[in-house]
């Protein structure tokens, strides 16, 4: 008996969507729904915005963006006091900021390149903080213009600043 009812009640949801549809269709009588009538003016532009939300296989990209490239913004700060000492700032949605030097900065230009990295700038060495919790406890905040690490060449040291007041987490 229960096979029945499910039989039943299965013929009555397919009779339902038939009447649905046919009433959507004298309801829109210009829709899509029916393209025996349609036009050449109407598939000419449906054509036309499939080409557009559809992409071709030869317009996509070989390689889908790098994790950066897809959840960071970048901004390029020049350094107009001293040229060559540029940086770039890599900003998350989530406000989290990643600095670093541009690769027009003039430790790339040296010879040999860039041979070391110290954080160990002023009073206390930067590597050596431990950030914990949601309120980033033990946090160290800066000042615009603070120190944050010294890039050593061959021949020279550069030290990177700080564009802004920040926190440095890690």
């Amino acid at each position: 008996m229960a096979k029945l009812q499910a039989t039943a009640d299965t013929n009555s949801i397919e009779d339902i969507d038939r009447v649905n549809f046919h009433q959507t269709q004298r309801r829109c009588p210009y829709s899509l729904l029916d393209t025996s009538e349609s036009s050449s003016a109407d598939i000419k532009e449906e054509d036309e915005l499939k080409r557009l939300l559809i992409p071709r296989i030869e317009d996509l990209p070989s390689a889908p963006p790098s994790a950066v490239d897809s959840n960071f913004v970048t901004y390029y700060a020049p350094d107009f006091m001293k040229p060559g000492h540029d940086q770039y700032v890599r900003r998350h949605a989530n406000g989290l900021c990643v600095i670093g030097i541009a690769s027009t900065h003039v430790a790339f230009k040296d010879e040999g390149g860039i041979t070391a990295v110290d954080f160990n700038v002023g009073k206390s060495d930067r590597s050596g903080i431990k950030v914990t919790g949601k309120r980033k406890k033990n946090a160290q905040h800066f000042e615009s213009n603070s120190a944050l690490c010294k890039v050593s060449t061959k021949d020279n040291s550069y030290v990177v600043r700080l564009k802004g007041r920040d926190t440095l987490v890690s």
